[in-house]
């Protein structure tokens, strides 16, 4: 125990053993720096395994490796959610990567010299001179609270939860939120009972994603997520402000799918309850049997006792870099730098560049100079 009362301290202390996570240990070890991953999870690749049984990626086999590790398989399939929990796990195992699992981080402040960060997990703080957050942005389930109103006898899931049909009791199922997940599980549990999809229209890719069509613009639609929606371009901007807040367009689950399914498919929201029956914004009432609520997330940094978050509760950050808290930083948020920022073959990108600024603000810290004799440029600077 240090004289700070720290148990133990890291050059660098990474929170998520994700993909973002993963991908930014890759580069931290191969640059030579110390430093420690930490993840709540039982096992590399939970928050995958966690998913409904049915999921598969929207973006290739080819698109989907980590840094230094291909995606096994053909080049050309949509692997499963099991698949990718399962390559995650290889991955952390082939490189070696410090992850201590189940350890939850309680708190993120600053050490009171000034100097780096306190950083307290399972109710041990432990120092960190840098700190890279790599937990994405969604954290927490949103459900209305008008959900409580609805009558007991009915079964209430978020998204969260539904792993299969199998979970759902007789009658009909009203899925809340049609973004991809919402359209997704709809098409999971028509086929089982009557399916009322509701939810404001988030546009569609306009080809079919595994049909011959779609196998000849995926290198097309890969180019465009990593270089034309970026935060860089006008309309990768615009997207931005789309994605972030409304969800993405739908894939896979496109309308011509759900039509075909049987989907009940109605615009607007839900609104409220009814004689204990879900109540939608043009006053009908939809009878349901379940509810399943793919009503996205919310974000919580509650436990970085840091300035950071902007108004709208997104951290301050540019590219992940936190200006107002030099030293930390963020890999793997939506939209990070482009729209492939938090996917599997996207993330890597990011990971390293903030590897460079953590290495860069190193040796300005340390003083170090560079090849022309001047000292090298703060991370604040750069």
């Amino acid at each position: 125990m240090n004289s700070d009362g720290l148990r133990e301290c890291h050059d660098v202390v990474v929170i998520g053993g994700g993909q973002a996570g993963l991908a930014t240990g890759y580069h931290l070890a191969r640059r030579g720096v110390q430093f420690v991953i930490l993840d709540a999870a039982d096992q590399v690749g939970d928050s995958w395994r966690n998913r409904w049984d049915s999921l598969r990626l929207f973006t290739s086999g080819r698109y989907d490796g980590l840094p230094g590790m291909p995606f096994p398989g053909p080049r050309t399939f949509f692997p499963s959610k099991d698949q990718v929990a399962d390559y995650l796990s290889v991955y952390a195992t082939r490189f070696q990567l410090p992850i201590r699992l189940r350890t939850r981080v309680k708190r993120v402040s600053a050490r009171d010299d000034g100097e780096g960060f306190v950083v307290v997990a399972n109710g041990q703080p432990m120092g960190a001179d840098q700190v890279i957050v790599a937990s994405g942005a969604f954290h927490a389930p949103r459900v209305p609270e008008f959900a409580a109103e609805l009558d007991p006898s009915i079964l209430q899931l978020h998204s969260s939860q539904y792993r299969r049909p199998a979970q759902l009791q007789d009658g009909p199922v009203l899925v809340v939120g049609a973004a991809n997940s919402g359209a997704e599980i709809a098409l999971d549990v028509a086929g089982r009972h009557p399916t009322t999809l509701v939810g404001s229209n988030t546009g569609h890719i306009p080809v079919d994603l595994d049909g011959r069509l779609g196998r000849m613009v995926d290198p097309l639609i890969w180019l465009a997520a990593n270089h034309v929606l970026t935060i860089h371009t006008p309309i990768g901007r615009k997207v931005r402000s789309v994605a972030r807040f409304h969800g993405h367009p739908v894939e896979r689950a496109r309308p011509d799918r759900v039509r075909a399914a049987g989907v009940d498919r109605r615009l607007g929201r839900v609104v409220g309850v009814r004689d204990g029956l879900p109540v939608l914004d043009d006053g009908k009432v939809v009878d349901a049997a379940n509810v399943i609520w793919a009503t996205g997330w919310r974000r919580d940094y509650s436990w970085i006792d840091l300035p950071i978050l902007r108004d709208d509760g997104w951290p301050d950050e540019v590219e992940g870099v936190v200006a107002s808290a030099p030293g930390l930083y963020f890999v793997g948020l939506p939209f990070q730098r482009a729209i492939a920022s938090s996917l599997l073959g996207g993330v890597g990108r990011d990971a390293a560049d903030i590897v460079d600024r953590v290495l860069a603000r190193s040796r300005a810290t340390a003083g170090v100079t560079d090849h022309d004799g001047g000292t090298v440029a703060s991370l604040e600077q750069a």
